[in-house]
């Protein structure tokens, strides 16, 4: 599986920092949504879904989050620890959030409302859904 980063342009001066996320231009898709997570207590893992339809791009503003993903070819990590960098979470990619620093504050943007109707929660649907491998059990082991 291929990690797809968007890379956002910075303004600024010795007055601070300014990133715009536009759609169509740095955010490649129509924005329908958009939520953050904070406060995540050690330990937590969060996410442990798929979505069928939804196109994301994550933002990690503050502190450092580790994904694992994949889309059913095995599963990869990507650490989130720069305000001006997003990765992207394309459809039918599972997707496992963890390794939240205290400070961490994920910001996600969406191309569609939450519809309970789009996610898959159940690994091994996803993987039937997907068409993917059986799960590699040590590379899940961190789970």
């Amino acid at each position: 599986m291929e990690i797809e980063r968007v890379q956002l342009q910075k303004h600024g001066d010795h007055r601070g920092m300014l990133i715009a996320l536009e759609e169509e231009k740095n955010v490649p898709f129509p924005i329908r949504r958009v939520y953050y997570l904070f406060a995540t207590q050690q330990g937590v893992h969060r996410g442990q879904h798929a979505h069928r339809h939804l196109n994301q791009l994550a933002v990690a503003v503050r502190g450092s989050v580790t994904f694992l993903l994949d889309d059913g070819t095995g599963p990869v990590e990507a650490v989130l620890n720069d305000p001006s960098q997003g990765l992207l979470l394309g459809r039918m990619v599972w997707r496992e959030l963890y390794d939240f620093t205290d400070d961490c504050v994920l910001m996600v943007l969406a191309d569609h409302p939450y519809d309970a109707a789009d996610y898959i929660t159940d690994y091994d649907e996803f993987l039937r859904e997907v068409g993917g491998y059986p799960r590699d059990a040590a590379a899940w082991q961190r789970r």
